[in-house]
């Protein structure tokens, strides 16, 4: 299987060519080699590389940001998706796109499942959403993967966020009353690896799924997990107290929801996978970092 990496050089796009091997050959484009709002762009690298597959990681993915840049949001998450969607349809090329949490609201109990109705706080998952309905009308053969709470080996996720603001401060505050599920870049790069062989194969697995891991976890949970880790690592010294607040206490442009729990059960029904524990992959990360931070 040939897949073409789209983005790959953000978080989930270098763990997928990483993945690369002889019965899954990636070849990875970052936005300088491949730009998804340039058409032209999308077509020669479509039919330079004639992949079976393309995962579409490239995103405009600043949140707050979004809110006064809402024409260039719609137009990396939404416009530029649709036309990437219809080129591959054009050629018979599959395509795996990412979205997101942010599609939901927040007020529902239990986690989202993928028939719950969006209803999206912020410009970011306006354009997220809009992206899904563009890319559902463009190509029959899509999935759209929604993940949340996204951290990998790129350092530059809330997990190397806590560990600096740990190394400066006697106290952290974080907020403890959104809850959802951090996600490791790598495992959500496994799982699309995992879904693709079955996905050429079988036309009724295109469709909409989430991915989730376990357990579920607030903001402030996973900070304390963090730096307890880090100290277990040797990466801090020692971990600093972290003190729950809530929303409303900390200053953010975009709304967020306070729940972004996504129910992985159709994953699990239509291609056997379970959701995976995020602890190990912290850990793994943490003991990856060559030097305390």
């Amino acid at each position: 299987m040939k897949a073409l990496v789209a983005g790959a050089g953000g978080q989930v796009g270098v763990e997928m060519t990483r993945l690369d091997a002889p019965d899954f050959r990636v070849s990875g484009l970052d936005r300088a080699a491949l730009d998804i709002a340039d058409a032209a762009q999308v077509a020669r690298a479509l039919d330079l590389h004639a992949p079976d597959i393309v995962i579409n990681c490239a995103a405009y993915t600043a949140v707050d940001r979004a809110e006064d840049d809402s024409a260039q949001a719609f137009a990396v998450n939404a416009e530029a998706v649709g036309r990437l969607g219809a080129c591959c349809a054009a050629r018979g090329v599959g395509i795996v796109h990412f979205s997101t949490d942010y599609v939901f609201d927040g007020e529902k109990t239990g986690a989202y499942a993928e028939d719950d109705a969006p209803r999206p706080l912020g410009v970011y998952g306006a354009s997220k959403l809009a992206g899904e309905e563009a890319l559902r009308e463009a190509a029959p053969r899509h999935v759209i993967l929604r993940v949340s709470w996204v951290f990998g080996r790129l350092r530059r996720s809330f997990v190397d966020t806590i560990l600096r603001l740990a190394r400066e401060r006697e106290e952290l505050t974080v907020v403890d009353d959104q809850v959802g599920a951090p996600s490791p870049a790598s495992a959500i790069a496994e799982t699309v690896r995992r879904m693709a062989f079955p996905l050429l194969e079988r036309d009724d697995l295109w469709g909409t799924y989430h991915f989730s891991t376990t357990p579920a976890v607030s903001w402030c949970g996973f900070a304390r997990e963090i730096v307890r880790e880090a100290v277990a690592a040797g990466r801090l010294p020692a971990a600093p107290p972290v003190r729950p607040i809530g929303a409303d206490e900390w200053p953010s442009r975009a709304a967020r929801p306070r729940n972004s729990r996504l129910d992985a059960a159709r994953l699990r029904r239509s291609f056997g996978i379970d959701p995976p524990g995020w602890r190990p992959a912290l850990r793994e990360y943490l003991e990856s970092l060559r030097a305390p931070v």
